[in-house]
């Protein structure tokens, strides 16, 4: 019977977060470990401990789950109220903040074999770069973007396209270290020498935006 067919028709009963943390979790591990096409709903369900009904009562079909999926990891090191920007807070310290989190995130495991995956999935055509992108990196992207924006205005920082001051920002925590990661050619950056480049490449932005 076609996966689609299986989809619950109905509202159902509440659904239990406990089961959907699981059902991601098993998703993002099977995803990395046997790629999207080798990774069933079937399989994930298994992984999770559930049912496969109970992984359609959460997520509609395989790309919605794929795209949750890549959100709550993005979410997990960059949380939403890291861009908020409190009146209570230095911007430099809050631009900190999300440097650690953004580089702690792009140098994990699962980011840099799931960058590897959709380089090669993007070469065969397939959408699901695309659905990557917007889940992930656009999110993120479009974030921090609000957050420069409001920074503007508030006279900390002078710049007149959030987009591309975004594009810096992260490209200077990404750097050629990234680079070398994805291509097998260098190891993470962890603990001072992680924290060294932290500061050195906010440092750079600010000199770069402030009035």
């Amino acid at each position: 019977m076609p996966d689609k067919l299986l989809q619950p028709s109905g509202p159902g009963r509440p659904k239990d977060p406990a089961k959907r943390r699981a059902i991601l979790e098993a998703a993002k591990s099977l995803f990395l470990r046997n790629g999207y096409d080798g990774s069933s709903m079937d399989a994930i369900a298994a992984e999770a401990g559930v049912s496969k009904l109970t992984v359609y009562s959460h997520f509609t079909d395989k790309e919605t789950l794929f795209s949750a999926a890549i959100k709550a990891k993005c979410e997990e090191q960059l949380p939403e109220l890291l861009f908020e920007l409190p009146d209570n807070v230095p911007l430099e310290s809050q631009l900190l903040e999300i440097a650690r989190g953004f580089l702690a995130l792009v140098n994990s495991r699962e980011s840099v074999e799931m960058h590897r995956m959709m380089v090669n999935l993007a070469s065969q055509g397939s959408k699901l770069s695309q659905l990557f992108y917007e889940a992930g990196p656009k999110r993120v992207q479009e974030e921090m973007e609000v957050l420069l924006h409001k920074a503007a205005k508030r006279g900390l920082l002078s710049l007149d396209n959030p987009h591309l001051a975004a594009d810096h920002f992260f490209s200077l925590l990404k750097g050629g270290a990234h680079f070398r990661l994805l291509i097998g050619c260098g190891e993470p950056l962890k603990g001072e020498d992680a924290e060294h480049h932290v500061q050195d490449a906010v440092q750079l932005f600010l000199r770069a935006y402030r009035p």
